[in-house]
């Protein structure tokens, strides 16, 4: 199964995409869509959906895990991220993608093994899960972190399943 990870963000927004076969987590590919040079809010919104429907046809995931919205300080930036997550759950849910969410908190959990883990700390965990040679950029390495929080969380639910 290839899950897309997504770590939404108006000016930047990181993608990455892992291949799972029962236990185990292989890299496909990750990056970024930087929309910062673009002064229109809403072109901003349609690169990113136009940007990650290219990523879902190239790559051919078959779900997505989005990192949920944390409460931000300024109301302002809250709104843009959030709508900026909205245009990636759109490209996802148009090219028929299930659609997962999980804070951020339960990603660096997930891979790092702490809640508030650093930045740095996940991308390391992600280089080592994944067996990459080079970390990745900040934002490639937390949309991977989710995808990888979602196949820990697929596995979890089949051993549910299957005690039931």
């Amino acid at each position: 199964m290839r899950i897309l990870g997504i770590d939404p963000g108006s000016r930047i927004t990181g993608y990455g995409v892992i291949a799972v076969s029962g236990h185990r987590l292989g890299f496909v590919a990750c990056g970024t869509i930087r929309t910062g040079q673009e002064n229109d809010f809403s072109r901003r919104l349609l690169t990113i959906f136009q940007d990650l429907s290219e990523v879902i046809q190239a790559h051919r995931p078959e779900v997505a895990a989005v990192e949920d919205m944390f409460v931000d300080r300024n109301p302002r930036s809250a709104l843009k991220l959030g709508q900026a997550r909205g245009a990636a759950v759109v490209a996802a849910l148009h090219n028929q993608l299930a659609v997962y969410d999980y804070p951020a908190r339960l990603v660096k959990q997930s891979v790092a093994g702490y809640g508030q883990a650093e930045k740095g700390q996940v991308q390391q965990m992600v280089r080592t899960l994944l067996g990459l040679d080079a970390v990745p950029s900040k934002d490639a390495a937390d949309a991977l972190a989710v995808a990888i929080c979602h196949a820990h969380h697929l596995a979890m639910h089949r051993v549910t399943a299957f005690r039931r």
